[in-house]
């Protein structure tokens, strides 16, 4: 089972996927701020995490900012707390589809605020799950090394 993550500013969205890879779901939305990594964290473990996904968050010629640095600094966090492997991945237009999925749906900006998180989260697993089938994860995504471990 596979896990993602949307690190935002306000709101950390988590979607995870089935037993076998296949489809990615909405879990939940983790507050920022002090015990959010650990909540990921307790996520992944019950649900028996092997791989976690966070998106990174460029521009689009491809550079990072201040948003890439937060979910970069997540990642690290997350990477000593959960046994799972911790990837990161790029989410450049996760927001903006799921966003525009639920304009389609007819859900409004102000309904769409409690769950954007995830629904990003969703995009951004989905992504990964199929990156992983095509047999390219190593070069698509990017380990997250946990301290101490020089491997």
């Amino acid at each position: 089972m596979r896990l993602a993550v949307d690190v935002g500013t306000v709101r950390v969205g988590v979607a995870a996927s089935d037993p076998d890879g296949l489809m990615a779901f909405p879990v939940d939305t983790v507050q920022r701020g002090k015990g959010d990594v650990a909540a990921v964290a307790a996520i992944a473990a019950e649900r028996g995490a092997v791989r976690v996904f966070v998106g990174l968050p460029r521009t689009l010629a491809g550079a990072e900012g201040a948003s890439a640095q937060d979910a970069r600094g997540f990642a690290a966090a997350l990477a000593e707390l959960t046994e799972a492997s911790v990837r990161l991945i790029d989410e450049r237009f996760s927001t903006a589809t799921a966003s525009q999925a639920m304009r389609s749906a007819g859900r409004s900006a102000k309904r769409q605020r409690q769950v954007i998180d995830q629904a990003a989260a969703v995009v951004i697993l989905e992504n990964a799950l199929d990156v992983d089938r095509n047999g390219n994860l190593d070069a698509v995504t990017i380990e997250v090394p946990r301290k101490g471990n020089d491997d």
